[in-house]
């Protein structure tokens, strides 16, 4: 198992934000967290990436116990976030966005033919190296910011509403470039408030209420589940 984290509790000052959260992920998968707006979907995805540290239980990365390590230490052990929005550096070339990407890697062969493979999956990043990466839309803004993560060559990808803000047709290229990094071997776990796309490219899901976890199961499953297609789907 690549990703195990137990009974998580996450407080923000007195408001308890998630409540014994337990949750696996395999490596090769994409998981998926679904839910409303301050369900605890980004929560999650801050403390498995050392950005928010838990009030209670555990984080196991590739068996090893992560809990409460530096967001720059955990890269360096194979886990990259884009959080919601982006999180790009404006004042920086795209260039220097995606050098900024790699400064753990000393491996300079391969890095070069990781940036190569980034730049193929994202043509429109390589054809604005030069720009300021605040000048490019927000859709390139997200491809930059997926491309700068991959750049570290992570095991786990963490994924936080991909999606948010772009039109349909970046949405619906968006979740293919998600679809083709998974299968050039990386693991993701993905918060996305698009439920539909979300189940449609995961293998598995987790359904959040209120900090805790309702549902769980295969992708294809919650999809036809009812409960599910009401509250999220629009059915």
């Amino acid at each position: 198992m690549l990703l195990n984290v137990t009974n998580l509790d996450v407080s923000y000052g007195a408001v308890k934000a998630l409540h014994g959260l337990s949750l696996e992920v395999d490596e090769g998968e994409i998981v998926t967290l679904i839910g409303c707006n301050g369900a605890g979907k980004s929560t999650t995805l801050r403390a498995v990436s050392g950005m928010l540290r838990p009030r209670g239980g555990s984080i196991a990365f590739e068996g090893q116990n992560v809990t409460g390590i530096a967001s720059h230490k955990l890269v360096e052990r194979g886990l990259s976030h884009v959080p919601e929005g982006r999180g790009i550096f404006a004042n920086l070339t795209v260039a220097e966005n995606l050098a900024l990407g790699a400064y753990a890697r000393k491996d300079r062969q391969s890095l070069a033919d990781d940036h190569e493979r980034a730049l193929v999956l994202f043509p429109r990043v390589k054809e604005r190296l030069k720009q300021l990466a605040g000048t490019l839309s927000g859709g390139e803004q997200q491809m930059l910011a997926i491309a700068r993560a991959l750049l570290a060559r992570p095991k786990l990808l963490l994924l936080d509403e991909p999606s948010l803000g772009l039109a349909p047709q970046l949405v619906q290229l968006i979740f293919s470039i998600i679809r083709e990094i998974n299968k050039q071997g990386t693991t993701i776990l993905l918060v996305e408030q698009n439920a539909h796309m979300a189940l449609a490219v995961a293998n598995r899901a987790y359904v959040l209420q209120s900090g805790e976890i309702i549902k769980s199961g295969p992708a294809k499953q919650l999809l036809d589940d009812p409960d599910v297609k009401r509250a999220y789907l629009g059915a």
